[in-house]
């Protein structure tokens, strides 16, 4: 059984994830419903929770200055919000766990699986990465949080060769730090590269940076060669998509 605390200044949207997690994720017990930061902050205190859903935008203090009280952080984090699509990007670069307004209950259910299967917490560099880029003291996106068995690293995107798929884990090849295992499924990977425009999957086992895609071999999907070497074949159905993107990425 995981406790969850629910944080929101809105009435109607505690009562609506409150019902979908009873509903839906039976394995969750709410020990608080807080409407205010100032309530929460001595609930997560005092009751300890496995997971925090917590609102961004609340008056007084908002989502981000709530976590800036805590010296550690001993819990889980989704984020409920109606934000736009720059704090969305922001999210899933840092690889922080949110869920859209209103919740889907699909969606909710993985949240929360994730939760369950996570080996480690969050760590305070992705908080900041998180609320320097909402908060707009970042314009670019060059680093991606990877979480790691051991937490989480932070890689420039453009030193990421490619990943390969490996049941619900995936290897990452970098140009400097060599293999990285991720606890993310490839699928997951690829949603997280999705606002980086030189990623593409070629095959249902390989997601490739086409910045390094050195050569291209025809056939009936073909296979390409990548900087290091490396030859990934490229499945019949994802070739076209992959050939008009590989276009677009060359000057």
């Amino acid at each position: 059984m995981l406790t969850a605390i629910i944080i929101d200044d809105e009435m109607h949207a505690v009562d609506t994830l409150s019902i979908l997690l009873a509903k839906y994720c039976p394995d969750v017990q709410v020990v608080d419903k807080c409407m205010s930061a100032e309530k929460a902050l001595k609930s997560i205190v005092k009751l300890n929770p496995d997971i925090v859903f917590l609102d961004i935008e609340m008056p007084v203090m908002n989502g981000f200055e709530l976590l800036e009280q805590f010296k550690e952080i001993h819990f889980a984090i989704i984020f409920t919000t109606s934000y736009d699509q720059y704090a969305i990007k922001a999210m899933r670069l840092s690889a922080m766990d949110y869920l859209l307004k209103p919740v889907v209950p699909k969606e909710l259910v993985a949240a929360v699986q994730k939760v369950a299967l996570r080996k480690t917490l969050p760590f305070q560099e992705q908080f900041e990465m998180l609320a320097n880029r909402i908060k707009g003291r970042e314009t670019g996106f060059q680093k991606i949080a990877v979480p790691t068995s051991s937490g989480f690293e932070l890689i420039p995107a453009d030193q990421i060769l490619y990943c390969e798929v490996d049941d619900n884990y995936t290897h990452i090849t970098t140009k400097s730090k060599g293999k990285i295992l991720a606890c993310r499924s490839l699928k997951d990977m690829e949603e997280q590269f999705r606002d980086f425009d030189f990623f593409a999957r070629v095959h249902n086992s390989y997601l490739v940076n086409l910045n390094e895609v050195e050569k291209y071999n025809k056939g009936e999907g073909g296979y390409v060669v990548m900087s290091d070497g490396h030859l990934i074949d490229v499945s019949r159905s994802r070739k076209e998509m992959f050939l008009n993107k590989l276009q677009r990425n060359r000057p």
